[in-house]
């Protein structure tokens, strides 16, 4: 089934609906809503050729546009390809090129200069600000999204390309209605007088997240600053109410943060879906303690959007149960739509307890990468995704990530995982953030070196810090080094860049 049969219901039963607000500005209800992503479609399809199966590039900024260009694209039955508004030009038209994208939708910021390194094949740049679109969205609709099957393409992601070009991820029809639904069993439930608000980019899981709040015919919100503004944010959440956001675990930080600094309780937000990072436990802990159960998490991965693991707000909320603070520390249990189980370096499942790699499979896996079968049969074995990350599973089925598999320090023969270096130098008061990463040693092959940003006023020393640690870890887990930083390396999401202080870790390595 096609997406936007959800939009064109919604649409129909709930026609006067709050839909679509710029701000606080209402700027479209259900019935406009509805109306202009079925006239994008048909235009898309008699004006530009897109056919279904076809794709469609958006490369832009968080606007209420950019919902009616995505559920327009759905209509005529073609696939959105979602470019990161934080890449370069050259970056986003290699990817439209991989895709090949018919027809690109931009904003002028990050859209300015798109046009001339886009393929023969894309020369339809159109600005979701300009007469042009607006264009788009007169004529007649389309009286029905064309017909779409539920292993049909719907999201064509790209990864990030840490490692070298980025890899598209299939996402199909029957992915997302999977995602759709295990959000509602596992995750939280959707009202129609919640608002999403997009403050973290729409080319990812927060705009995946749009289709939940359309099945139930509820708001969304795009802040007038285009993305995440604290301030801006608490203020949408007392003056629209029943706010629901997705954040990554950096973004959670500044709210706090700002909440302390004004004294913002969290009034009209219903939920903060974290995820996309780690959360450690001295953070999500202050988060509920300053704003209240307010939060739930997720995990999950391009590859299995949003669909892993979750921990509701009970449980992130708990602090009765004997072992809520190694729940906390998890990623919470699997998701109701797949089985999550721990492999060895063989592919062989281990037991409760022991760390390994984190497969997963069911209805929301990824169906491949586009034209790449070799990367395909190395991420899918007989049916299961091999995420990379490492975690191990309790007696209960918590979750808990360990580390990117390629992020283990391996020192003396014994595997280090740095989240359990960096949670114990968290609880030190003087340590704002830390990033634990492995420098090469001639003896032990690696060395555990710890990248600290210490608090104002209370920048503690190396002795303290090493005390600490062996107050909280074993010996052998401890920094050999410390290495204290302004600021940490980060990308466009907010997770650390490890390669970064890798490299950085192995050339004062050298120099020392």
């Amino acid at each position: 089934m096609n997406l936007s049969v959800w939009l064109a219901r919604a649409a129909a039963l709930h026609p006067d609906n709050p839909a679509l607000l710029s701000g606080v500005e209402q700027v479209a209800d259900y019935r406009e809503f509805g109306q202009r992503a079925a006239t994008i479609g048909r235009a898309l399809a008699e004006r530009h050729g897109i056919a279904p199966g076809d794709r469609v590039a958006l490369f832009a900024g968080n606007s209420t546009e950019y919902l009616e260009a995505l559920w327009g694209i759905w209509f005529a039955g073609a696939a959105v390809v979602p470019v990161n508004a934080k890449l370069h030009a050259r970056e986003a038209a290699w990817i439209i090129d991989n895709a090949g994208a018919k027809l690109a939708f931009v904003t002028a910021d990050p859209g300015d200069g798109l046009t001339s390194l886009l393929p023969a094949d894309c020369r339809t740049v159109i600005d979701l600000h300009s007469p042009e679109f607006a264009n788009l969205r007169s004529g007649e609709p389309l009286g029905a999204p064309e017909l779409r099957e539920r292993d049909d393409l719907a999201w064509l992601f790209y990864t990030s390309g840490t490692t070298g070009r980025p890899k598209g991820v299939m996402i199909t029809h029957g992915n997302i209605h999977a995602m759709a639904f295990s959000y509602f069993v596992d995750v939280d439930e959707v009202r129609q007088t919640d608002a999403a608000l997009y403050a973290a980019p729409m080319s990812h899981g927060a705009g995946l997240y749009c289709v939940q709040h359309v099945m139930k015919a509820a708001r969304h919100v795009a802040p007038l600053s285009g993305g995440f503004e604290p301030a801006e944010i608490f203020d949408l959440a007392r003056e629209l109410g029943d706010i629901h956001m997705f954040a990554a675990p950096t973004m959670v930080r500044r709210l706090v943060d700002h909440a302390r600094a004004t004294g913002e309780a969290g009034d009209g937000i219903r939920t903060i879906v974290y995820g996309g990072g780690p959360m450690y436990l001295a953070d999500i802990v202050e988060a509920v303690g300053a704003l209240g159960p307010r939060f739930c998490q997720i995990y999950g991965q391009g590859e299995s959007p949003m669909t892993i693991t979750a921990l509701p707000k009970e449980l992130v909320a708990d602090r009765n149960h004997p072992r809520w603070r190694e729940r906390l520390s998890s990623v919470g249990i699997a998701q109701s739509c797949v089985e999550v189980r721990i492999v060895d370096a063989e592919g062989r499942a281990l037991p409760a307890g022991e760390t390994g790699e984190i497969t997963v499979r069911g209805a929301p896996v990824m169906a491949g990468y586009w034209r790449n079968d070799e990367a395909t049969t190395a991420a899918i074995r007989d049916g299961w995704l091999m995420t990379g990350d490492m975690g191990a599973l309790d007696a209960d089925g918590f979750l808990t990530l360990k580390d990117r598999s390629k992020d283990v320090i391996i020192s003396g023969g014994t595997n280090i995982y740095p989240r359990e270096v960096e949670e114990a130098l968290l609880l030190h008061p003087g340590v704002r953030e830390v990033s634990v990463v492995g420098a090469p040693d001639p003896e032990w092959g690696e060395n555990v070196v710890a990248f600290v940003v210490a608090a104002p006023d209370m920048a503690p020393g190396v002795g303290e810090l090493d005390r600490h640690c062996l107050d909280h870890i074993a010996r052998f887990k401890r920094p050999k080094a410390y290495r204290f930083v302004e600021a940490l390396p980060k990308n466009n999401y907010g997770k650390v860049l490890k390669t970064e202080l890798r490299a950085l870790a192995a050339a004062l390595e050298k120099t020392s």
